[in-house]
């Protein structure tokens, strides 16, 4: 499955940065590569840049890779929930109260990465399991109808899309 034969029924708007960041891709290797390249990311990051945050009311260095890590489990459950056919509507997550629940300052890179490593394995090890029909299912998710295989994609563009913004802004 490449990002190019999803459909822009299958995810909400708000989420095409996330897809568009990719390119042409596929999800499994795409999945696979980050699990490889987001960890080197996180160790090149110097431990006293951690708690840095390049503006007032901006989120810091720590607080940004603990959401990346907060939003890939959030969207892991939603796929989970969608390929077993729940239709149970999901409610939406408001970043902005975990962010400051996270205990994100008080991380070491160590721990960043290491947790890291453990949510993507599991990501991997879901979608693994989903056939084409289950990855083309869809569920309700923040008032929006979302599909398996567009959130697979959002977690990879999503987790691209915070690793530039540290490039650029903060580091």
């Amino acid at each position: 499955m490449k990002t190019s034969q999803l459909k822009d029924h299958e995810y909400n708007p708000y989420y095409k940065t996330y897809i568009e960041a990719l390119g042409e891709v596929t999800l499994m290797d795409t999945l696979r590569k980050q699990l490889k390249n987001y960890p080197q990311f996180i160790g090149s990051i110097p431990q006293e840049k951690l708690p840095y945050k390049y503006a007032e009311g901006k989120w810091t260095v720590a607080e940004v890779l603990v959401h990346v890590l907060d939003t890939e489990r959030v969207f892991q459950y939603r796929a989970l929930r969608f390929a077993r056919k729940d239709g149970t509507p999901l409610p939406g997550f408001s970043q902005d109260d975990f962010v400051p629940n996270s205990g994100a300052n008080s991380r070491s890179i160590e721990s960043l990465i290491a947790e890291y490593k453990a949510i993507r394995k599991s990501t991997i090890s879901l979608f693994e399991t989903f056939d084409e029909p289950t990855l083309k299912l869809k569920g309700v998710a923040s008032n929006s109808p979302m599909s398996v295989r567009a959130m697979g994609f959002i977690m990879c563009g999503h987790q691209k899309h915070h690793r530039n913004i540290i490039r650029e802004r903060y580091l």
